[in-house]
Formats: structure tokens, C-alpha cells, sequence
């Protein structure tokens, strides 16, 4: 009794500070009262103009996602793993987007809503180009086909802009990492969102070791000492402690890219995202690579 007591207290106190939004959101045409509990689909529903009537852990996408922003009105449904299912329920979405093998079993969430899942990858480790099907799809979905397809033309417009600027840069590999603790980074090659975007781009992943299936590997730090004459790049989300405790460390400040004056930090990406995140991690790019070779 104390359990169930305990849930219909929390769902109760999760429900009072919206329900004077309820009318309003509910008055929202059929292809925009749509929830998305993980933040790849989140971005595909923005990249067509579409706003999220409710996201996952809107508190860790503003760390780790940051752009696009969400708006203000955006309602937070609980963890990505375990989203608040009563709430939504509430909330009356005509869609549910998931990201496949994430979070609650499809069976639970049909009840509340019609559900598309997407994957980041389809096996075949080019999470973009997979990103531009799911676009494509989601776009004819909830009709707007025509955004999806103008969205995609923009992408491959800056694509080709980029290219073309890099054509003189020196050929020098890039390693794209973020620090996770003051022992461990996340690297990023194989599979990976970026590894396309800068196969496309003409660049070299410094970064030639092991990685999951999402393109990414959690490595020790004196890993990176074999990382010789590159270009590195360190995303940031909100970690400058551990940022600051690794950079005065004597390992870091003996890595060959660190005496070579080559280590950048830059805005946060996100690593497992779509065309949105490709874009912004062109501009990301783009600045530090004209940075670099100003300095």
C-alpha cells in the first residue's frame, strides 16, 4: 500500500503545475501533440519544424544536446529509460517517437499512442545517411514531407560549402573526444555520426582503434599519448571540473598534441544524433579548424 500510495503521490504533484496547459496543448494540431523520449528523435521532429509537446530528460538535453533549444513550454516526462507514463498519458499525444531498443517496450507506450521508433545506425555503420531515411519517414508520417526534403537539401548545400573551404587545409587527423572522468575520455571513428560527416568532408579520423556500435569507446587516458600529430578536439558539457583536474595533470601536459599546441575545447555536440547534430557539428568544426590555423 505504502508503493502505490507513493506513485499516485508523485504522479499527482507531476500533473498539478501543468494542468492549466492541458487545453492548450491539447487544442494542438494531430502532427504536433507529439512526445519524444529520446533525443534522436527529438532532433528529427525539430529538424522538420515540428515542436515536442513533451521530451526525456529536458535537463540533461540542455547539457549534452543544447541545440536546437527546446521551448519553454516543453514538458519534461521523466527519464529517457523510465519516462512518467501516467503524465503522458495525460498529456494526450497523437505520437510517440522512441529510438529502437530504448526505454519502455512498445506495448506499454501503444496504449497512450501510436508509436515510430528510429535507429541511429541500420547495421551498416552510417548513422547519417540512416538519419536522412528516418527524416524522410517521420516527414511523411506527420506530413511534412516537403520540410524533410528541403531540410536534407540545406544539409548537403553546407556539406558541400565546407568541403570546399577545407580543400587547403593541411592533411592533419583529427581525434574528437570528451572527457568523462579524470581517468577515462570518450573517442569517437568507426560508426560514428562525426566519422561520416568528415568522411564526406574529405577529413581523417585520428582515432583508429576500437568502437561499440554507436561509434564511440571509453578509453584510459594514457591511450591518447599514442595520438601523435593531430588535431584534437574535446566537446564540453558542463564538466569543467574534471576538464581542469586533467588538464594540469603531468599525463595530459605530456601528450604530443598538448606540446604541440593542437588540443581545443569546444561546444557540446550531440554524438548519437542526426542531421541536426551533423550540422551544428559542421559549424563546430568549421570554427575550430579556422581557429587553428590562425593561432
Amino acid at each position: 500500500m505504502p508503493d502505490l500510495f507513493r506513485r499516485r503521490l508523485m504522479t499527482a504533484l507531476a500533473l498539478s503545475p501543468l494542468l492549466s496547459a492541458f487545453p492548450l496543448r491539447a487544442a494542438l494540431p494531430d502532427n504536433q501533440r507529439i512526445i519524444t523520449l529520446e533525443w534522436l528523435p527529438t532532433e528529427l521532429l525539430m529538424a522538420l519544424g515540428v515542436m515536442p509537446m513533451g521530451v526525456a530528460d529536458i535537463t540533461n538535453y540542455r547539457i549534452w544536446v543544447g541545440e536546437p533549444a527546446l521551448p519553454a513550454g516543453t514538458v519534461d516526462v521523466g527519464l529517457r529509460t523510465e519516462p512518467n507514463l501516467e503524465l503522458m498519458a495525460q498529456l494526450r499525444p497523437s505520437l510517440i517517437l522512441t529510438s529502437n531498443g530504448y526505454g519502455p517496450s512498445p506495448d506499454k507506450l501503444t496504449r497512450i499512442a501510436p508509436v515510430m521508433g528510429f535507429d541511429l545506425n541500420s547495421g551498416d555503420g552510417k548513422p547519417l545517411s540512416t538519419a536522412r531515411r528516418s527524416l524522410l519517414q517521420l516527414g511523411a508520417r506527420i506530413g511534412r514531407e516537403p520540410q524533410a526534403r528541403q531540410h536534407l537539401r540545406d544539409l548537403d548545400e553546407t556539406l558541400t560549402h565546407l568541403r570546399q573551404r577545407l580543400t587547403g587545409r593541411a592533411k592533419r587527423p583529427i581525434l574528437l573526444m570528451t572527457l568523462i572522468d579524470s581517468r577515462h575520455a570518450i573517442v569517437f571513428g568507426k560508426n560514428s555520426l562525426f566519422l561520416e560527416v568528415m568522411t564526406s568532408l574529405g577529413l581523417e579520423n585520428a582515432w583508429q582503434g576500437e568502437t561499440n556500435f554507436w561509434g564511440s569507446a571509453v578509453v584510459g587516458l594514457e591511450r591518447l599519448a599514442a595520438i601523435k600529430d593531430a588535431d584534437v578536439l574535446c566537446f564540453d558539457h558542463n564538466n569543467e571540473n574534471v576538464i581542469d583536474q586533467v588538464t594540469e595533470s603531468a599525463l595530459w601536459q605530456a601528450m604530443p598534441f598538448v606540446r604541440a599546441g593542437r588540443f581545443q575545447r569546444v561546444p557540446a555536440v550531440w554524438y548519437y544524433g542526426a542531421t541536426l547534430s551533423a550540422l551544428r557539428f559542421c559549424r563546430v568544426l568549421e570554427q575550430a579548424l579556422e581557429a587553428r590555423n590562425e593561432a
